[in-house]
């Protein structure tokens, strides 16, 4: 694994697909954002783009800004 050097808070490596295919995600990096074994991410591709991992509940709350749900008021779209 190579790591390139960037701005603290933020990590950039390459990671291989283990026997399974399965994508290891660096140690350092896994202790960043306290995951461990069981937790869900969400991932999302796009041929052109390429590959992110995201914390499926970052994502929600960001789609409930674009659509307009607020949740603690327990309210819909406006």
């Amino acid at each position: 694994m190579v790591k390139v050097g960037v701005p603290d808070g933020r990590w950039i490596s390459t990671a291989r697909l283990g026997p399974k295919s399965q994508i290891v995600i660096p140690k350092e990096v896994r202790a960043m954002f306290g995951l461990g074994p069981g937790d869900t991410l969400l991932l999302m591709a796009d041929r052109e783009r390429g590959i992110a991992l995201v914390d499926p509940a970052v994502y929600a709350g960001v789609m409930n800004k674009v659509l307009g749900v607020d949740h603690q008021a327990g309210g819909g779209p406006d």
